[in-house]
This record gives C-alpha cells, structure tokens and sequence, in this order.
C-alpha cells in the first residue's frame, strides 16, 4: 500500500473526501516527526509507539577497499508495535 492507496482507504473509511484524508495524513506524518525531532514520544494506544532512539558513534568499513571508516553517532526513528497491532497480524 502506497501513500495515495492508504489516502484513499482513510477517504472511505472516514467517509471523507480524498483532499482532507490527504491533508490529515501530511498532518499526522508532520505532528509525528515535530514530536519526535523535539525529543517527545508519540504513543498511539493499542497501534504503537513511535521514538527516537540514540546510535552510538561505531568503525565500519568501506565495502570497496576494507578501509576502515568512522560513522558518527546519530539518532533514528523507532517504531515498537503494540499488542492489538501485533494480534491483528498474527
């Protein structure tokens, strides 16, 4: 399911019309990342929880040459599942 899949379906299940179901879900997606770039959170009960998690700095190496690299440390979106997402897969 593509973006204009998953506009479409909230359209239908919403009984909205597509340019709002869009607006909402660029809404959504904005307020989720404003969260998370502020160090917030995002809890969605029963679907999951969204979070920043901190990735020591750490030696790669170049795939190429084998030279071994330095990768900063960085922070990165998480995604944990909650149980009623997880039974509604399983």
């Amino acid at each position: 399911m593509d973006k204009n899949d998953l506009i479409e379906a909230i359209a239908s299940s919403a009984d909205l019309p597509k340019s709002a179901a869009g607006r909402a879900l660029d809404a959504l997606t904005t307020i989720i990342s404003t969260a998370l770039k502020g160090g917030e959170d995002v809890t969605l009960v029963g679907f999951g929880t969204f979070a920043v998690k901190a990735r020591a700095a750490r030696d790669g190496r170049n795939p190429q040459t084998g030279a071994i690299i330095k990768i900063a440390a960085s922070n990165t979106p998480s995604f944990k599942a909650g149980k009623s997402l997880k039974d509604a897969v399983n």
